[in-house]
């Protein structure tokens, strides 16, 4: 059996067929479940209005001022100023600089103003200029005196050695590049021309082949220094051999950092490979 709905509106035109709707049950009944709702939602909104309204007012009230707000006032006593000494002597006077001794010759600054404020004052002349110098205001040399020169400034005491920078750069912080005399190309043609030096004769029995990645640091004088291998060895002496043949290389163009020699860390690889 099925379950049946009285509440639906559909039951209203047969509870009310053959009968006066225009009498205003049928339209009560038809209009209830919006009626309804429209009291919910109205009774709601009053009475969350009803509930806040203490503190709507309470926020209206702190942006108007008090009419009646009285305002704290409080005494304050200054301490009276300490009596004058009339046996104090008065500071001295300030201490004129002393006058320069070549004429100066006021040289008016310029002055951005509007065009009514600009006055005619005239700069002066290159005559002026040869026999005085240039200055805020126009003071009388005084041949007398003696040309005085500032001493230097600085954190440092006067006369104390500069320090030489002994810093290990490397070739991404170098401004200027070391640099082998007449370039790399010299430099390898020169590694060719010494392979006894750089094949051991175990080296040349067993035909190593390979590369050798070298490092060493270039030092100041252009002379090679802390020669060392980088990485994977070939073994049978290559090593030693490849640090004996740059120990006897020709002194290099040093690094310069800030218009100074620097010693600086240099990485090349030297390829090992047998003539047949």
């Amino acid at each position: 059996m099925a379950k049946l709905d009285i509440f639906k509106t559909e039951w209203l035109d047969v509870v009310f067929a053959g009968r006066n709707q225009a009498y205003g049950a049928y339209e009560l009944r038809k209009l209830n479940s919006k009626n309804t709702i429209k009291a919910l939602m109205i009774g709601s909104a009053l009475f969350i209005l009803t509930v806040s309204s203490p503190l709507i007012l309470k926020y209206l009230k702190g942006l108007t001022p008090e009419k009646n707000e009285k305002l704290l006032e409080t005494e304050v006593i200054l301490t009276p100023p300490p009596p004058i000494d009339e046996n104090t002597p008065p500071p001295p006077p300030p201490v004129e600089p002393p006058r320069p001794k070549v004429d100066q010759i006021r040289f008016p600054p310029p002055v951005v103003v509007p065009a009514a404020e600009v006055r005619d004052e005239e700069p002066p002349t290159v005559e002026e200029l040869k026999v005085a110098d240039p200055g805020q205001k126009t003071i009388e040399g005084d041949p007398t005196q003696e040309v005085r020169i500032d001493e230097p400034t600085g954190e440092a005491p006067v006369g104390s050695q500069i320090t030489e920078d002994n810093g290990v750069y490397n070739t991404t912080t170098v401004e200027v590049m070391p640099e082998y005399p007449g370039g790399m190309d010299k430099f390898y043609q020169w590694v060719g021309s010494k392979s006894d030096i750089l094949y051991t004769n175990a080296a040349r029995e067993a035909g190593v082949a390979g590369r050798l990645t070298m490092t060493f640091v270039v030092e100041k004088d252009g002379s090679l220094t802390d020669i060392k291998v980088l990485g994977k060895e070939l073994g049978y002496g290559t090593s030693e051999a490849a640090k004996k043949l740059l120990a006897q290389s020709r002194k290099w163009k040093p690094g310069i950092q800030n218009g100074r020699q620097v010693r600086v860390q240099y990485t090349l690889p030297l390829m090992l490979q047998l003539q047949e």
